[in-house]
């Protein structure tokens, strides 16, 4: 549910901070190190938050409820 509006705000945002990036102007060289950062937060982020949580998630959820389980199967 969450994966295209998380992958439309990022889009729009590297798109807006490319030209930026590739620009060749007066101010490009502090304003090409602001974006830089920026661009690689925006993907790191969207990896972390579409993949390696979730991912993390389930194995802590999954621990949770084989406890759990496990603990009802011993009262039995």
């Amino acid at each position: 549910m969450r994966i295209r509006p998380i992958f439309m705000t990022v889009t729009a945002i590297t798109a807006g901070l490319l030209p930026i990036m590739w620009g060749h102007g007066t101010g490009s060289q502090v304003i090409k190190r602001i974006a830089a950062p920026m661009v690689g937060g925006m993907v790191t982020t969207t990896i972390l938050s579409l993949l390696v949580l979730p991912v993390i998630y389930y194995l802590w959820a999954g621990r949770k409820f084989k406890k759990a389980f496990k603990k009802a199967e011993s009262e039995e």
